[in-house]
């Protein structure tokens, strides 16, 4: 049973630092694609960042220069360190997996939602002013 289970969330203040963890488990096929999302109340899931099976790393304008996604390929096992958080960080982080690349990858980068057919339940990150 294919299962992706993310850590590493919790409350820091404004500029400071938190690293995720997802680590992907149950998956038969090499996973090509991963990635992080993220979610606040009323709002749509939005990609964060994603990172490819060559390592090829694609973000949102928003984190560039602040996050950086990394992949352990022998743990499978998908990072993101984030730095100089802000408030506007504060939502549910999730966790994306898919063994294959999506059709509109060369345009949409791995940061869509409907690139991904697994998800981890989501890691709460606060970051109070």
């Amino acid at each position: 049973q294919e299962h992706l289970e993310e850590s590493g969330g919790g409350s820091v203040q404004s500029g400071g630092s938190l690293r995720l963890s997802c680590s992907a488990s149950g998956f038969t096929d090499r996973l090509h694609l991963m990635a992080w999302f993220r979610q606040t109340p009323g709002e749509e899931r939005e990609g964060v960042a994603s990172i490819d099976s060559a390592g090829t790393t694609n973000y949102a304008d928003s984190v560039k220069g602040r996050f950086t996604i990394s992949l352990d390929n022998a743990k499978n096992t998908v990072y993101l360190q984030m730095n100089s958080l802000k408030p506007e960080d504060t939502a549910v982080y999730y966790c994306a997996a898919d063994i294959a690349y999506s059709a509109s990858y060369y345009y949409t980068r791995g940061l869509l939602v409907r690139e991904y057919n697994y998800w981890g339940q989501g890691t709460q990150v606060t970051v109070s002013s």
